[in-house]
């Protein structure tokens, strides 16, 4: 199957968690606090991860959700990185075949829904570098589960662009 990448879209994305952007208005302060309430027995880690370069086209053949806590991806150094999520089938695992795949600018973070089915995070143009907060702790944090390969074209469309 082939995943054919859109532009940076907040509604587009609402499904599966938030768009983190700055505030419009000099002065003005846009919340996301919500998004990183405790959550019981578990522990609020932040770290930083350095990501290599991946240049597309590529294929994703892996899949992955935080089924406890939501997960933030705030951009420290990056050109531009590739999103990608899906939401679940009848049986509750990833859906490829309504993959979203998002191109977001270096300047433009990410919040994961808890449970949000989502390839790991892929940095282009040049590696990178993410800060990364979410609750951790529970024995089953990090839900991996292969998928029938997906291979994202090196183009943009102006809206979702999934084919067989």
């Amino acid at each position: 199957m082939r995943v054919i990448p859109v532009p940076c879209d907040a509604a587009a994305f609402a499904p599966y968690g938030a768009l983190v952007t700055g505030p419009a208005k000099m002065g003005d302060r846009r919340m996301y606090s919500d998004w990183l309430a405790p959550v019981s027995g578990l522990q609020f880690q932040f770290h930083v991860n350095a990501v290599t370069a991946s240049a597309l086209p590529l294929t994703i053949d892996r899949i992955e959700c935080h089924p406890h806590a939501a997960q933030v991806f705030l951009p420290l150094h990056v050109a531009r990185y590739l999103v990608m999520v899906m939401p679940p089938d009848a049986s509750g695992q990833p859906d490829p075949v309504r993959a979203l795949c998002m191109v977001l600018p270096g300047n433009v973070g990410v919040i994961y829904r808890p449970g949000t089915w989502h390839a790991g995070v892929t940095a282009l143009d040049h590696d990178a570098q993410f800060a990364v907060m979410m609750w951790r702790g529970a024995a089953d944090d990090d839900v991996f589960v292969p998928i029938k390969p997906l291979s994202v074209l090196d183009q943009l469309i102006k809206t979702k662009g999934v084919s067989a």
